[in-house]
């Protein structure tokens, strides 16, 4: 008997061959720790094997700070600047992926070094508090004491303060949607845009409602989103009183915020998370750039081989230099 997903027949050609070697992991049956060093791992191979042979990365190396975050806590982040340019740069705050339980900035540090040799710029990744160790709202307060190191520090850190934005994969792409949202509310920060590759941002799914039959069946299940939101919250996700600095999907008014790309494929759990709060960002008057890719799964990025690969890169990119560029 067949036991495929099934959606395994809408799966894009270029990332069919790749489907027996994705990563499966369960993350409430699992180790924890064993399953972040392999996220780690494999993140940073596929990087690297996506630069190698080529020159872009040029000697760009990060340098790193320890900027005070909240509570007293330290929160690390890596800095990348374009070699040779000068003046005030745009600049932009990224925050990774990994199920709010697991990843590192350091393991995009060859795709960061490559852009910023390519796009005048300074980029800064955070290394925000994981889950379950801490709980909201501590990731992206985290996320917030670097932007906000960022903004005051534009002068030294030579960025231009009213050209800094937000980008983030995942669980990163939620809490960047989620951080835009708390900047507003403060007030002490203006951002500029945000960037978000398939955005983790709705705590409901894979909890509340019927699920997507054709969503959800490659690399992040409804198991382990339900983990991480639940890692995440320290509560059973989907309740009637979740944040919106959590979940940027809970927010009420999206009115007043910065210009938004969002990418997602068409076979992720988070497809209609994401065209939900793209439509209902459009609905609010803010600009959106929307791409949803035929035949891609959750971390199709991995695939980097991939034709739809390719192309999600290509336009990811090309949106991220025309914000930085102003």
């Amino acid at each position: 008997m067949d036991q495929s997903p099934p959606s395994r027949h809408l799966v894009h050609p270029s990332l069919e061959p790749a489907l027996d070697s994705l990563p499966e992991f369960d993350l409430a049956a699992g180790d924890l720790a064993q399953v972040r060093a392999g996220m780690v791992e494999a993140r940073v191979a596929a990087a690297a094997a996506a630069s190698a042979g080529t020159s872009p990365a040029g000697g760009v190396a990060p340098t790193e700070q320890i900027v005070p975050g909240p509570g007293g806590r330290d929160v690390r982040v890596l800095i990348w600047r374009s070699p040779g340019a000068s003046g005030a740069l745009p600049a932009v705050l990224h925050i990774h992926g990994g199920g709010f339980v697991m990843g590192s900035p350091d393991m995009s540090a060859a795709d960061h070094a490559a852009f910023v040799a390519q796009t005048p710029c300074v980029l800064v990744a955070v290394e925000y508090a994981l889950a379950p160790e801490a709980t909201h709202p501590a990731a992206v307060e985290d996320c917030y004491a670097a932007l906000r190191w960022m903004a005051e520090g534009a002068g030294e850190l030579s960025i231009d303060p009213t050209r800094i934005g937000v980008s983030g994969v995942s669980a990163g792409g939620g809490l960047a949607a989620a951080l835009t949202l708390l900047a507003r509310d403060r007030g002490e920060i203006g951002l500029a845009f945000q960037h978000l590759i398939y955005p983790m941002l709705d705590d409901r799914t894979g909890s509340v409602g019927e699920d997507h039959p054709f969503a959800g069946h490659y690399v992040w299940p409804a198991t382990n989103n339900q983990f991480g939101w639940r890692a995440l919250l320290g509560q059973e996700p989907g309740g009637p009183a979740v944040s919106p600095y959590a979940a940027a999907a809970r927010a009420e008014n999206l009115a007043g915020l910065p210009p938004a790309f969002i990418s997602v494929g068409a076979l992720d759990l988070f497809a209609e998370e994401n065209l939900d709060y793209a439509r209902r960002l459009m609905r609010a008057g803010v600009p959106v750039e929307l791409h949803v890719y035929p035949g891609a799964f959750h971390g199709f990025h991995l695939v980097r081989e991939a034709e739809i690969t390719r192309q999600a890169l290509r336009d990811e990119e090309a949106a991220l230099v025309r914000f930085l560029g102003g």
